[in-house]
């Protein structure tokens, strides 16, 4: 007997064409010599990598960066034949072997992992792809200027077993102006040692800088791919980046090009009626004013609803804002429905995404639990259904 299938208290929906727009404006923007990489980490941005990363690919992308083994084990079920697969921050030496079977690069930071990646390419019998990441101003990881001859001669001195799939760096922080003269000396850094693995007569497949913000902001920082975190899902790096590119005489625009991919929805599971000097939910943070219809949701801080969204946050039930009220709980908030004479039990709510003429974007939801788009995404539990639509 099938096992019979439960509903759950909401489910995220992922917007096929509006990923396909998100993807074909970032590609004219690093125009055709620079390879679109979807970066999918943190759960693809609370997105679902099972969800995610096949829906991407039916929109064209065939290439894939996560941040970790594990990422990448739970990439490698569902990626096709061909689609690469890059980690570029943690992955044991134990499991280096298993990268080269699945045929996905990593990120080499350290000598202890450049070492490693030689000995397990040698124990395979096969090249390693590997990323070369130089630190040139970001102070995380990376392969500081005095490094750069060992490495370029254990490089050379292994060309057998390593495959150099890419030269790369990380700039710190290319979504705010205020950074803007450390990104200008990470360029500078960067385009120095690099020149030496030319100098050197190696040849990586790919030089490797920008993210989102990168990409948007400092074009010229593309190469030859560029990683494309947020903006893939339809969210600008940082109000900055969107006010810059709509202001710009090349990139101005104004409809905003990018489109948010996901919907968060759940239903009204229950209505209560609340006389006046009556509180709602635990202690005492809401006091009702006046008779107030109260509508009850199943979701809550568990659910990445944060409870800094108390008495503050806001869910569209039937076209209309309907405030939250009280505290929010693990797993429930109550909102007031007073305004919405017709809301009733098993009425769609909307807590991320549009509804009639109004829509909650993540920024203004995140905004208000004091989070940054980034942070409230990937707050979104696994758990949570994901559903692929038009």
């Amino acid at each position: 007997m099938a096992p019979h299938a439960v509903t759950a208290g909401s489910f995220i929906e992922l917007s096929t064409s509006a990923l396909k727009r998100n993807i074909i404006y970032l590609k004219k923007r690093i125009g055709p010599h620079s390879r679109f990489v979807s970066v999918i980490k943190g759960n693809a941005y609370g997105h679902g990598i099972e969800d995610y990363l096949p829906l991407a690919e039916r929109c064209g992308v065939r290439s894939f960066a996560v941040s970790d083994a594990a990422e990448a084990e739970r990439a490698c079920r569902v990626r096709q034949s061909g689609t690469e697969l890059m980690i570029m921050n943690m992955i044991d030496t134990a499991d280096l072997a298993w990268a080269l079977e699945q045929e996905i690069s990593w990120y080499v930071f350290d000598f202890d992992r450049l070492q490693a990646s030689v000995d397990a390419a040698r124990a395979a019998g096969k090249r390693a792809s590997i990323h070369i990441e130089l630190e040139t101003g970001f102070n995380r990881t990376g392969f500081v200027p005095d490094d750069l001859d060992r490495v370029i001669d254990i490089c050379r001195d292994n060309e057998q077993y390593l495959d150099l799939a890419g030269v790369c760096t990380h700039f710190a922080g290319a979504e705010s102006i205020a950074n803007y003269f450390r990104i200008q000396e990470q360029r500078t850094v960067f385009a120095r040692m690099s020149g030496q693995f030319k100098a050197a007569g190696l040849h990586p497949r790919a030089y490797h800088a920008a993210s989102s913000a990168a990409a948007l902001t400092y074009p010229e920082t593309t190469h030859d791919l560029v990683r494309f975190g947020i903006a893939q899902y339809g969210f600008w790096p940082s109000i900055e980046t969107r006010v810059q590119n709509m202001m710009n005489g090349e990139t101005r625009f104004f409809k905003d090009p990018l489109t948010q991919v996901l919907t968060w929805k759940s239903r009204v599971i229950a209505c209560q009626q609340v006389r006046t000097g009556e509180h709602v939910g635990y202690g005492t943070s809401y006091l009702a004013q006046q008779p107030t219809t109260v509508a009850v949701i199943p979701v809550g801080y568990y659910h990445g609803y944060s409870r800094n969204l108390s008495n503050l946050g806001h869910v569209l039930i039937r076209g209309h804002k309907a405030p939250v009220i009280g505290m929010v709980n693990m797993n429930i908030i109550t909102v007031d429905i007073t305004g919405i004479p017709a809301a009733a039990v098993g009425d769609e709510v909307v807590i991320i995404g549009k509804q009639g003429r109004h829509r909650i974007t993540v920024s203004s939801f995140s905004d208000l639990a004091n989070y940054v788009n980034y942070e409230m995404l990937i707050r979104l539990p696994y758990e949570i259904p994901r559903k692929i639509v038009p």
